[in-house]
C-alpha cells in the first residue's frame, strides 16, 4: 500500500533589513578612494618614471591617428606635473605622405611644453608654455594640387593649420620648406626667434628665405605684423618683399588665416629694369621695356591670378588696366585690357626688335647693330622668342592715345592681339598717322621654323595736306589725297629676316588733286619754273595732279618700281630702280618730262641712293653733268645765250591714262592717253637705266 505523504516544514523566512545610509556612503567612499588611489598610483608612476615607458605607445597611437609614421629618437617624457601635462621629446619626427618629395613633415631637436588637460576635452587646445628648438616643417602640395602634406586625412583638399593658444613660448631655429605644384614654387624660409608672454608675441615676426619660381631663383623677406591674431587663427596682416631677375615685388595684405589666400585682395607693387624680365618668370614673353614701376590689386581665385586697378609707367610711357594669368593646361593663358595715354616713341622700339635703352642713348642704327645687324642697316636682327611663345596663350587689347615723337605723328592706336599655340595674330591694328587712318593685320606663324610672317597694311584715303602737315611740312595746303596698301609674306624669326625674304606688292595711289608748287618743283628739279615762282612769290600756288601711283613689286626682299608714275597738268614724273630689304640699299631714279616748252629744265634723272639709314638725293646725275658740259661748250663756241639750249625741255610728254594708275596696276598695264605703252615707269625688275629720246638739236 502506498505510504501517506509527509509534509515537511518550510524553511524559516527572515525579514530583510534595509541597508543603512552610512554604509552606502562607505562603499562609495571606498570606490572613489580606489579610483583616486589608482589615479594617484598612475600619476605617481608617471611622475616617478616621467612617463618614459610611454614612448612607443605614443608613437603607435599618434601614428595611427595621423596615418603617418611617428618616432622619437631621444628622451621622451609624458606625465602630469603636477596637474599640467608635461610633454617633452627629443628628436621627434612625423613622416610625410609617400607622394611628398621630402620624407619628414615635422622634425625638431627638442619640444618641451605644458598642456592644459581640460583643453584636450573642452574648447580650444591650450599650451601654457612651449619651447621649440630647431623645428623644421615641410609643407607640400601634391602634383594634382588636390591635397597637401599637412592634411591628416584622405579627403580632397587641404585644411588650414590650427594653431593652439600658447601663453608663453620660446621658439628658436625654425625653418619652413614649402612646395606648391600649381605655382611651380619652391622656397626655404627661416623664421626669426620668437619670445612670447601672456599669450601675446607683441611684435612683428620676420622671416627670410630663398627659392625658385618657374626656374627663376629669388630671395624674400617678410613680416607677420599681427602674430598674436595669427596664433589665435584671427586675421593675419603681413608684408613681403621678393627679389627676382632684377625685379622687386612688394606684397601687403590681410589674410583670414595664415594658410588661406584664396579670393583675398592683396596690394602688389613691382619695380625693375625691364618688365619683360618679370613676366619671363612665369613663362610669358613680351618685348623689352625700359625701367618700370607698376602697382595693382592681386586676387587669386582658383587657377586665376587677377591684377586689377593696375597703373604705373614703363620708360617714359604710362600704363593702366587689368591683367589676368590663368594657370591652366596645356599652357597658361594671359588676358589683358590695357590703356596708355602717352606712349613714348622710344618705348615703341622693342616691338620691332630694338633695345629701347640703346635707341634712347645712341639711336636706331646703334640699336640695330646691337642685334647683329651689319653697318648701314637699321632693321633689327633680334629674333622673336619662339620657344617662349609656346609656353602661353594670350588675348590682349591695348589702346594708346598718342605717341610722343618729333618725326612720326601717330595717335589713336587700337591693338588686338591673339596668341594660340605659337601662332600670333595682331588683328586689327588701327592707328592714325598724321590724321590719316591706317589699318593693319599681322600674323606670325611660329609653328613652322623659321616663322612665316604675313603683313597687310592699309592706308585709308587721306588728304595729303593733313598728312604733310602732320610731318611738319610748311607747304601743307595740298588738296590731293593718297591711299595705299602693303601686302608681304616672308620667312624669318626677325623683322629683318622676314622682310629680306618677303614677296608681295606695295602701292600708293594719288587720285586727282593739287600739290603745292614748291613740293612739285623741288621733286622735278625744274629750275626755270622754281626760279620763276620764287621771284613771283607764288610758292604756294597749286599744281594740279591728275593721278599718281608709287608701286613696287617685291620678290625675295627686292622691291622694284612697278610703276612709279605721277601725271600732272604740266609734267609726267616717272621712276625706275629698287630698294632691298636685305642689304637695305636704295637705288631709285626719277625723271620729269614736261608737257610744254620749259627753259632751265634740268630734265635728267634724280637719284635717290644710299641705305635706309642714310639715304642721299643725287641731284647732279651723269646726264645732268653732261648737259652742264654741253652748255659750257656752247657758251664758248657760240654765244652765252646758246648755253640755254642745253637746258631746254621741248615739252613732248604725253599724259598718262589714269584708269590703270588709279587701279594700282603694274607697269605693263600702264598707257598714255593715246593708248601707247609708257616707258621709264619701272617694270617690277631692278633697273636704274632711263631710256630717253634724243632732244632738241639732236644734242640729247
Amino acid at each position: 500500500m502506498d505510504a501517506a505523504p509527509i509534509n515537511e516544514p518550510a524553511p524559516p523566512v527572515f525579514p530583510t533589513k534595509p541597508m543603512s545610509k552610512p554604509r552606502r556612503w562607505q562603499i562609495a567612499r571606498r570606490t572613489l578612494g580606489g579610483i583616486l588611489l589608482a589615479i594617484f598610483a598612475v600619476w605617481l608612476v608617471l611622475f616617478v618614471s616621467k612617463g618614459r615607458f610611454l614612448k612607443h605607445p605614443f608613437e603607435r597611437v599618434v601614428g595611427s591617428l595621423t596615418n603617418r609614421q611617428v618616432s622619437v629618437s631621444g628622451d621622451f617624457q609624458l606625465f602630469f606635473d603636477p596637474i599640467k601635462i608635461k610633454f617633452y621629446a627629443e628628436g621627434i619626427r612625423i613622416a610625410n605622405p609617400a607622394w611628398a618629395t621630402k620624407p619628414t613633415l615635422f622634425a625638431a631637436d627638442r619640444v618641451d611644453t605644458r598642456i592644459s588637460p581640460w583643453s584636450l576635452i573642452f574648447g580650444k587646445r591650450r599650451l601654457y608654455w612651449l619651447a621649440l628648438t630647431n623645428g623644421a616643417l615641410d609643407l607640400e602640395w601634391n602634383a594634382a594640387h588636390t591635397t597637401n602634406s599637412w592634411t591628416f586625412s584622405d579627403k580632397k583638399g587641404g585644411k588650414p593649420v590650427d594653431f593652439p593658444l600658447i601663453d608663453r613660448a620660446t621658439v628658436t631655429g625654425t625653418t619652413v620648406h614649402y612646395l606648391d605644384s600649381r605655382l611651380k614654387l619652391l622656397t626655404d624660409l627661416k623664421i626669426d626667434d620668437i619670445q612670447s608672454a601672456d599669450a601675446k608675441i607683441g611684435h612683428a615676426v620676420g622671416l627670410t628665405g630663398k627659392g625658385i619660381v618657374r626656374s627663376t631663383p629669388f630671395t624674400l623677406s617678410a613680416q607677420l605684423l599681427s602674430p598674436d591674431a595669427t596664433v589665435t587663427r584671427g586675421q593675419n596682416k603681413f608684408t613681403l618683399s621678393a627679389y627676382a631677375a632684377h625685379n622687386r615685388i612688394d606684397v601687403a595684405g590681410t589674410l583670414p588665416t595664415i594658410a588661406d589666400i584664396e579670393n583675398v585682395p592683396l596690394q602688389v607693387r613691382a619695380t625693375g629694369r625691364n618688365l619683360a624680365e618679370l613676366l619671363r618668370i612665369i613663362g610669358v614673353a613680351i618685348p623689352q621695356t625700359r625701367t618700370y614701376q607698376l602697382h595693382a590689386q592681386l586676387v587669386q581665385s582658383g587657377a586665376d591670378y587677377r591684377l586689377t586697378r593696375m597703373a604705373g609707367t614703363f620708360g617714359n610711357s604710362d600704363l593702366s588696366g587689368k591683367f589676368t594669368v590663368s594657370d591652366i593646361q596645356p599652357r597658361i593663358h594671359v588676358a589683358a585690357e590695357l590703356s596708355t595715354h602717352t606712349l613714348d616713341i622710344v618705348d615703341v622700339a622693342p616691338f620691332i626688335g630694338y633695345n629701347p635703352d640703346i635707341v634712347a642713348t645712341r639711336g636706331a642704327k646703334a640699336a640695330a647693330a646691337a642685334t647683329g645687324a651689319a653697318p648701314e642697316r637699321i632693321l633689327p636682327d633680334a629674333a622673336i622668342p619662339v620657344d617662349q611663345l609656346g609656353n602661353f596663350d594670350a588675348n590682349v587689347h591695348w589702346n594708346v592715345g598718342v605717341v610722343r615723337s618729333k618725326n612720326v605723328p601717330l595717335s589713336h592706336i587700337s591693338l588686338t592681339l591673339a596668341l594660340r599655340d605659337r601662332e600670333l595674330q595682331i588683328s586689327p591694328l588701327n592707328f592714325a598717322m598724321s590724321r590719316g587712318n591706317v589699318a593693319a593685320d599681322v600674323m606670325i606663324d611660329a609653328q613652322q621654323r623659321p616663322a612665316r610672317n604675313f603683313y597687310d597694311i592699309r592706308l585709308a584715303p587721306t588728304p595729303m595736306g593733313r598728312l604733310l602737315a602732320g610731318f611738319g611740312v610748311a607747304e601743307s595746303g595740298t588738296t590731293g589725297t593718297i591711299h595705299g596698301r602693303i601686302q608681304l609674306i616672308g620667312i624669318g624669326d626677325s623683322l629683318h629676316q622676314a622682310l629680306s625674304t618677303s614677296s608681295g606688292r606695295i602701292a600708293f595711289i594719288m587720285p586727282a588733286g593739287t600739290l603745292t608748287t614748291k613740293n612739285v618743283v623741288l621733286s622735278e628739279l625744274n629750275l626755270g619754273g622754281f626760279v620763276q615762282k620764287l621771284f613771283e612769290n607764288k610758292l604756294k600756288a597749286p599744281i594740279s595732279v591728275n593721278c599718281g601711283l608709287l608701286g613696287f613689286t617685291v620678290r625675295n626682299g627686292e622691291a622694284a618700281a612697278d610703276p612709279i608714275l605721277i601725271d600732272t597738268m604740266k609734267n609726267i614724273v616717272t621712276g625706275t630702280g629698287e630698294f632691298n630689304f636685305g642689304s637695305e640699299a636704295v637705288d631709285l631714279a626719277f625723271l620729269s618730262k614736261s608737257k610744254r616748252l620749259s627753259l632751265f629744265s634740268a630734265q635728267s634723272p634724280i637719284g635717290l641712293q644710299g641705305h635706309f639709314a642714310n639715304p642721299k638725293i643725287n641731284l647732279l646725275s651723269p646726264q645732268l653733268a653732261a648737259r652742264a658740259g654741253t652748255a659750257i661748250g656752247l657758251a664758248l663756241v657760240a654765244t652765252p645765250p646758246a648755253a640755254i639750249l642745253a637746258f631746254v625741255d621741248i615739252g613732248n610728254a604725253k599724259a598718262a591714262a589714269c584708269g590703270p594708275v588709279l587701279s594700282g596696276a603694274s607697269a605693263s598695264a600702264q598707257r598714255n592717253v593715246q593708248g601707247k605703252t609708257l616707258n621709264n615707269v619701272g617694270n617690277g625688275k631692278p633697273s636704274t637705266t632711263v631710256d630717253r629720246k634724243k632732244k632738241f638739236l639732236g644734242l640729247f
